[in-house]
């Protein structure tokens, strides 16, 4: 007995949660194929406000997470075990949906998709979702070291959960060696894909060999077209040449009496209170503005001098912003429990095309600090530019 339709593209393992869910409770799914630049119309927001697939089509009810599609399925059956015996398996269970969801599902698309082509490609973005996954990968080795199911002695709707989760790794970037560090994990992997609900559901899943890696795009190479020759003209007068364009949208500013040179030469050449007594007699908060930054995943850093060597790679993208930006960027803390964070000097009252089209720019956190807010921040911006922040252990200065 089908319980409704499911809309969504071929093949996609989210979709085979719910009919592995379907098929432990006695009923079916339907699955229609659905293209989301076509077939998305009024109909399909009213019933579906997301815009997302998969969505479910029932005669009771309409859902658009994968993870309700298939509770929904597995809810069909009454009191059915794969939801869990007793209030301890179901808060396991929950606790493995969420940890599909979080730590596997975002992290292996963050991973995957820019291979794909679905997301640009931005490496520090593919890197840290790549670490991600290990973390949660180790963490599945570790429990699963005395288990061969997540919850129980038999399949939960848990084991659907990050199952499906892990089918896009296994088939595109888990290759022999990255799969050698997880033993515990393949063979639950293969344990469950190889039970009569899954297979049906998954098919067979071919273990990826070669791991999907980037290829960048092909740039197209221009003809060279031969011009006509002009017959030779007669001497004229030499036109006026045009002044030269500007290669910074930051040149066309008007003129600060702030000049980072100046400043420059200041920071590098006296004691930092002279310094910093110098900056704020001179800072022009209009022509310049003054940014707080941070690293957004600082939980993932390890060695301080891993996390020095990144403000290094970030400092090296932004080459273009020297005549218009000064930077400190500090590692605080001790190894495996560190931190980058720091403050930096911008021309004009925004983040500047020079700084944000570096390829890990995303991996910072640019917050404005406003004129109003100089005198509370005054000590620490001035603490970060002597490198007296507490925990400091090492940084790198940008001019």
């Amino acid at each position: 007995m089908s319980i409704g339709t499911i809309k969504s593209y071929p093949e996609n393992p989210r979709v085979a949660k719910a009919k592995i869910a379907a098929a432990y409770s006695g009923v079916s799914v339907d699955v229609q194929a659905f293209d989301l630049q076509k077939d998305r119309d009024e109909a399909f927001y009213a019933k579906f406000p997301m815009g997302k697939i998969p969505a479910f089509e029932g005669s009771e009810v309409n859902l658009f997470e994968a993870s309700a599609i298939a509770y929904y399925a597995a809810l069909q059956k009454e009191n059915n075990p794969i939801l869990g015996a007793n209030n301890v398996e179901k808060a396991l269970i929950m606790q493995w949906i969420l940890f599909a969801e979080n730590e596997i599902n975002t992290n292996l698309g963050q991973w995957v998709y820019p291979l794909l082509g679905y997301y640009p490609y931005m490496k520090p973005n593919v890197d840290a979702g790549i670490e991600k996954v290990k973390r949660a990968m180790d963490a599945l080795n570790k429990v699963l070291l005395t288990k061969t199911y997540l919850v129980g002695e038999d399949i939960t709707f848990a084991d659907i959960a990050v199952v499906t989760s892990l089918v896009l790794g296994y088939k595109l970037v888990f290759d022999k060696t990255f799969r050698s560090q997880y033993k515990n994990v393949n063979r639950y992997f293969n344990t469950c894909i190889n039970k009569p609900q899954f297979k049906e559901a998954l098919g067979e899943i071919a273990l990826c060999e070669t791991a999907l890696k980037y290829t960048p795009p092909k740039k197209e190479k221009k003809e060279k077209k031969e011009e006509p020759k002009k017959a030779a003209a007669a001497p004229a007068e030499e036109a006026p040449k045009p002044a030269p364009k500007p290669k910074s949208a930051l040149d066309l500013l008007p003129k600060s009496s702030f000049v980072l040179d100046e400043w420059k030469r200041m920071y590098s050449n006296n004691d930092t209170d002279v310094a910093m007594k110098w900056f704020w007699e001179n800072f022009d908060n209009e022509g310049w503005s003054i940014w707080r930054v941070d690293y957004r995943y600082n939980d993932e850093l390890t060695l301080v001098f891993m996390s020095n060597n990144l403000i290094g790679g970030f400092f090296a993208r932004l080459e273009r912003a020297r005549k218009y930006a000064f930077g400190s960027m500090l590692v605080t803390g001790t190894n495996n429990n560190n931190a980058i964070s720091g403050y930096f000097i911008i021309r004009g009252q925004e983040v500047p095309y020079e700084i944000y089209d570096a390829a890990d720019y995303p991996s910072y956190k640019f917050e404005k600090v406003e004129p109003a807010q100089y005198a509370e921040k005054k000590d620490e911006i001035e603490k970060y530019m002597a490198w007296e922040v507490e925990g400091f252990a090492d940084g790198k200065i940008f001019k």
